[in-house]
């Protein structure tokens, strides 16, 4: 996976870094495996905009993802690689030897007619989903679960990865993209290698039309607003605004929204890097 520069023939062109698509083998999707997504553009059932700045962009169709890869022992040939308009990785479409067909987050490094399998006798290799019971201490993982049989919830946009670092007792630690360090039960499952799309960060959209295909429309800031309208809002000139706020009065840099007496707390060993 590579990116290109474009020259700057028109304006929109001349900061635009854009994604290659030498990796993707298939431009339409698996029919069996789609359906069609819906776009609220920011609306409720009344057609009251209830959330500023969406609306507009291309349609796009949702793909099926198996999260859960819970077909254990089945053996799995990799299809495709195809682009997907709802996240930032690529994904694979892969057949299984007993005739159904899933996709999944294409790993780094996967090829098409690659072999791949699930479960706990599986070898620990790119594109394998196994018990992190059974993945050897130090491997890079991704599309990890916090549940057993849930599904995957961590580690999943283009070129993330985590490490298993230890075992203790019925849990794993593992670090995660963002820094933090956290137990994991050792029963639940995460895929072997990292993301594939590793250059998905080195995009530049070029010009703000490009947003507006995305869905996204223009974002005006609380400082450029009138008082009665934001609490960063009003002042003669140019200000800076105070302190960081939302539309609410709520701090929106330094406040920690994370519930205090979550449960979940006691498995995070060390919490994430400070940026």
């Amino acid at each position: 996976m590579a990116v290109r520069k474009l020259n700057p023939v028109t304006p929109g062109q001349r900061h635009k870094v854009i994604g290659t698509f030498e990796d993707i083998t298939a431009s339409v999707p698996e029919k069996s495996l789609v359906y069609g997504k819906r776009s609220t553009g920011g609306r409720n059932n009344t057609g009251k905009m209830t959330v500023r700045y969406m609306g507009g962009g291309h349609k796009k169709k949702y793909r099926l993802i198996d999260f859960k890869r819970e077909k254990d022992g089945v053996p799995a040939v990799v299809k495709t690689i195809e682009y997907d308009p709802n996240r930032s990785a690529r994904i694979a479409l892969l057949f299984y030897a007993d005739g159904e067909k899933r996709y999944i987050v294409a790993p780094n490094g996967l090829k098409v007619g690659a072999t791949l399998m699930s479960g706990a006798d599986a070898a620990p290799e790119i594109g394998n989903a196994l018990p992190l019971a059974n993945i050897p201490v130090g491997t890079v993982i991704h599309n990890v679960e916090l549940r057993p049989g849930q599904g995957a919830l961590l580690v999943r946009s283009a070129g993330n990865f985590a490490q298993l670092t230890s075992r203790e007792g019925s849990y794993c630690v593992i670090k995660l993209p963002s820094g933090e360090t956290r137990q994991v039960l050792s029963a639940c499952k995460a895929t072997v290698g990292s993301v594939g799309n590793s250059d998905h960060a080195l995009e530049q959209s070029g010009k703000a039309g490009r947003s507006r295909w995305l869905g996204q429309r223009p974002h005006n800031r609380g400082v450029v607003m009138n008082p009665v309208d934001h609490p960063m809002g009003g002042g003669e000139g140019r200000q800076s605004g105070g302190h960081p706020r939302s539309r609410k009065g709520l701090y929106a840099k330094g406040l920690k929204t994370r519930a205090p007496k979550k449960l979940s707390s006691k498995y995070i060993i060390e919490r994430a890097n400070k940026k």
